[in-house]
């Protein structure tokens, strides 16, 4: 079902949640791991036409080389084994190129985490996560907060809370 999935990460708490449930999705369906971190041209920034910025010779080499040193660092040689994990960084607009990838690389599911700002700070940044949850050609499992691996004394009764009134509310419907 799941083959191929990507995993785009901004090396924040809730990407590496993000990470660890496409661990369990790829263990689950016989998958093969796709990160990928995608970093904003730094000469593009929404100043870029109001002041000029010299560019720095390598600075985009640079910047793309440490996010591959930082991919490999989150994957265990278990994931590269077992999992075929590969890590790749690139320079684009975050969401975009996300769906990009997916596109071109045949992935059937992308897990990504979301910071889950509200408001005005959604209002200002965007958010990544949602313009890829739009315009993926796959499914998009986004994750918020950190991961929490299941407890096996864990009933599924006490894992999910179902308001009272929502019960109540589909007993009547049926009669």
């Amino acid at each position: 079902m799941f083959t191929r999935i990507l995993v785009p990460t901004d090396f924040s708490g809730p990407s590496d949640a993000a990470l660890q449930y496409a661990r369990t999705v790829a263990t689950k369906f016989g998958g093969t791991l796709h990160l990928l971190h995608v970093i904003e041209d730094p000469y593009r920034a929404a100043y870029a036409t109001e002041v000029y910025v010299p560019e720095v010779t390598g600075l985009r080499d640079d910047l793309v080389a440490d996010a591959k040193v930082r991919l490999q660092a989150l994957l265990s040689q278990a994931d590269v084994s077992r999992l075929g994990a590969t890590a790749d960084a690139t320079i684009g607009t975050p969401a975009w190129t996300i769906v990009e990838y997916a596109t071109g690389h045949g992935i059937d599911l992308i897990v990504m985490g979301t910071h889950g700002r509200g408001g005005v700070s959604h209002l200002l940044m965007g958010s990544v996560a949602e313009r890829v949850v739009r315009t993926a050609p796959c499914p998009v499992l986004t994750t918020r907060g950190e991961f929490a691996e299941p407890n096996a004394a864990t009933t599924r009764d006490e894992a999910v809370e179902v308001p009272p009134a929502m019960l109540e509310s589909s007993t009547a419907d049926r009669c």
